[in-house]
């Protein structure tokens, strides 16, 4: 893309810097977020022409590209024209909605990125009142407009009615829409119009995202939003500059928040350009940018003038709404898979979790060897098991359970909007299997083309195991989603599982042949050849009561031959 000169925007007394732009990209899970911004970094130069770049670079982590989601908020920085771009690329799932509310406090505008078909679902719902409440300006982006089932005019009417039941404000109404191609890289203002580049995106972003505000020459204030490491540096603040100018070598006051203030330099600053950090010298409001050489920091605190310190209201978290018992491995063959068994190292792994994601929480339990792990939901808290269990750590868990508490004097818990995407010829046994976990159903949508959309309330300890069930009774073809909704009382008991387990009676080795004999039992959870102990869980009975089964049992070898042997 070429780059253009523009003139400089004229300097407000507000304005930190007419020359920046600060924005995130909010969307649902797949609906081409981390795509979009692969584009953009690409179109706006970037990347050398001869670079090789994997796709999806935003999302580093293995588990980010085995499941397709993004799970950590990252920073990145595009210049187009004589503007630098601060964009952060957030999680589209409020299981990871820390991250989402402290990438909001660092930027001035969103790009809410929506599906062509599916229009906006649950999640979207979630960060973009996040975002509304925030007063940060929209822009509206319709994504994957080439699929042939797109319904960009009906979506944009779907997102102006999410917009005004979220009850934004008259100018925040007033956004801006795009229709964009994030595979091919393309944008446009008109969907029967093809776009060529995303030029039209990146205008957009320059004209409606208002320059950040703030006084360079004011006492210094940056709000700590995120967290990294390094070998070498030590603990680095990630954050936006609000107030203020910072060099390096300057002495600076960390606003701690207990109230203690806490004196300290800075060794080192980075800025962002494309997926690296750049050394610089100095920065200054409106700025996001990382400093090195500050221990003990914590996300939320505020680096301040050391004399002048005035901290920043910390940033607001949601109440983490499911918990799970993380403890040490007590099972017979307990050490053999991993390196890390202790509980003191389980502890030692979740206090580091503690420090870059705000939004668990650790409690004590009645035994040292077990510790409460408290989350915003169940994929959050297996995305942190699964984290644990390829950095070596071997741990035993407990099933999720939900978080309740007293409220007028009764007990409360959480209730959960839930939307489910089914073909006509399963929605009786969704809403039966719905209905049985306390769900009651608000929305029903027959859009004519062979599937309904249904719109449940329903207590967030009835989703507990509900995905795998759901997945069999709509072969696959299901979709489901689900956000917190609000506190309410009690719903009542809930049936439990109706299938009971099969339990290995002994020591040994799992046979195929074994195996292959107890499938009309019901379902095996484990594979030939697995050690087994007595009294361990290999699979789910097909009846209600737990049997006890034995999955080493080899075929006996006869001396018999058949006589025309």
């Amino acid at each position: 893309m070429p780059v253009e000169k523009v003139s400089s925007a004229p300097a407000r007394p507000d304005v930190a810097n007419p020359l920046r732009r600060n924005i995130a990209i909010i969307a649902h899970v797949d609906h081409g977020k981390t795509t979009l911004v692969d584009a953009l970094l690409h179109q706006s130069g970037t990347f050398r022409s001869n670079e090789r770049v994997a796709e999806r670079a935003m999302d580093n982590t293995d588990l980010e590209r085995e499941r397709g989601i993004t799970i950590l908020a990252k920073n990145t920085a595009v210049h187009y024209r004589d503007m630098l771009i601060n964009i952060v690329d957030t999680p589209g799932h409020a299981d990871f909605g820390g991250e989402v509310e402290r990438t909001l406090s660092m930027v001035d505008g969103v790009m809410l990125l929506v599906d062509a078909s599916e229009g906006p679902l649950p999640q979207t719902r979630f960060v973009l009142r996040k975002a509304l409440e925030r007063r940060l300006t929209p822009i509206v982006v319709i994504n994957k407009i080439d699929r042939p089932d797109a319904r960009a005019q009906e979506v944009l009417n779907e997102i102006y009615d999410l917009f005004i039941d979220l009850d934004a404000l008259e100018a925040q109404l007033d956004f801006p829409v795009l229709y964009t191609n994030a595979r091919t890289g393309t944008a446009t203002t008109d969907p029967d119009t093809p776009g060529e580049d995303l030029r039209p995106l990146f205008d957009a972003v320059v004209e409606h995202v208002p320059p950040p505000s703030g006084n360079p020459d004011a006492p210094l204030q940056l709000l700590v939003a995120n967290l990294d490491s390094s070998d070498y540096l030590g603990r680095i603040a990630i954050g936006r500059i609000f107030n203020g100018r910072v060099k390096i070598g300057d002495a600076v006051a960390v606003c701690k928040l207990d109230g203690a203030v806490q004196p300290t330099k800075v060794t080192k600053l980075f800025a962002f350009d494309g997926l690296k950090r750049i050394d610089i010298t100095e920065a200054a409001a409106g700025d996001i940018v990382c400093l090195a050489g500050i221990e003990d920091i914590t996300i939320g605190e505020t680096i301040a003038d050391v004399e002048q310190q005035i901290p920043i209201p910390p940033i607001a978290i949601d109440e983490p709404t499911v918990s799970m018992i993380f403890g040490v491995n007590t099972s017979p063959m307990a050490g053999r898979d991993g390196s890390y068994v202790t509980s003191r190292q389980i502890k030692d792994r979740l206090d580091r979790e503690l420090l870059g994601n705000v939004s668990i929480r650790i409690e004590p339990t009645d035994t040292p060897e077990q510790m409460k792990v408290v989350g915003r939901g169940e994929l959050q808290l297996s995305i942190l098991i699964e984290m644990m269990r390829r950095e070596g750590f071997e741990l035993q868990v407990s099933r999720p359970d939900i978080v309740t508490k007293q409220m007028g004097g009764k007990i409360v818990e959480p209730v959960e909007e839930l939307v489910i995407d089914v073909p006509e010829d399963h929605q009786g046994i969704v809403i039966a299997q719905v209905g049985e976990r306390k769900g009651v159903m608000t929305k029903m949508v027959n859009n004519g083309s062979g599937r309904v959309r249904l719109e449940f309330r329903i207590p967030a300890r009835g989703l507990i195991g509900f995905r795998s069930q759901f997945m069999t009774d709509t072969k696959g073809t299901g979709i489901m989603n689900h956000i917190f909704s609000s506190w309410e009382p009690w719903h009542g008991a809930i049936p439990s599982r109706a299938n009971g387990a099969l339990v290995a009676d002994r020591v040994g080795v799992a046979t195929s042949y074994a195996i292959f004999n107890l499938q009309e039992r019901g379902e095996i959870f484990i594979d030939p050849g697995t050690q087994v102990y007595e009294g361990m869980l290999v699979g789910e009975n097909s009846r209600p009561a737990d049997m006890d089964v034995n999955v080493t049992k080899e075929k006996k070898q006869t001396n018999m031959r058949a006589s025309s042997a």
